[in-house]
């Protein structure tokens, strides 16, 4: 088997022509990529469920718009807490350090870099002075082994780096053409691709 290098901590841009509407002009944060398959969420689709509505002991602690985002198409009945967490980003990926070890209290996960998994089930308390800002999602997107390298093959993901900011932006559905918009490459010039190309 070929190794496969890791993309945690990227993101997958929607091009345009992809057409499972799951992933129409979708932003996707992968928060785990390796042999086994890859893991991650849909930075751009709020719903209209508060995160209150379902979650009421995080509400404090997510940012605007306080919703609950549709992760992905899997698992709809799950959540995951992703969160920024400012400090030592050098610390390894699942390092866990302990309250008043030095560092951040258990109940989270470093991704990559600020980005963080937040253990929903631990006491929001533990958190609040660590997290700089939350997001919830509904689900998760999912690839099998050597699914997502292929769909990357078909040209129907962008891959490109991800900055803290993506996870909490306050104006998730202007993301697609926003991080498109930053690349220093022809990838700019698609964040004006219109919403539909048969009405040019």
């Amino acid at each position: 088997m070929t190794e496969v290098s890791s993309l945690t901590g990227r993101l997958l841009v929607a091009a345009p022509a992809l057409a499972d509407p799951n992933f129409d002009r979708a932003v996707v944060l992968l928060l785990d990529h390796d042999e086994e398959g890859s893991l991650g969420v849909v930075l751009n689709r709020p719903t209209p469920v508060g995160v209150r509505d379902i979650l009421a002991s995080w509400a404090g602690l997510t940012g605007e718009p306080d919703v609950v985002f549709q992760g992905g198409p899997v698992s709809l009945d799950s959540a995951l807490g992703v969160a920024v967490i400012p400090g030592d980003e050098g610390a390894s990926p699942g390092s866990r350090l302990r309250p008043g070890g030095g560092g951040a209290p258990i109940g989270w996960r470093r991704v990559h870099g600020a980005i963080c998994l937040v253990d929903l089930d631990a006491p929001p308390e533990l958190l609040a002075a660590a997290l700089g800002s939350l997001r919830i999602f509904a689900g998760y997107a999912g690839w099998g082994p050597g699914q997502l390298e292929a769909e990357l093959s078909d040209g129907a993901w962008y891959v490109v780096e991800s900055e803290p900011g993506d996870v909490s932006s306050p104006r998730p559905e202007n993301l697609w053409r926003a991080v498109l918009r930053r690349q220093r490459s022809e990838l700019a010039m698609i964040a004006t691709y219109p919403d539909d190309p048969s009405v040019n």
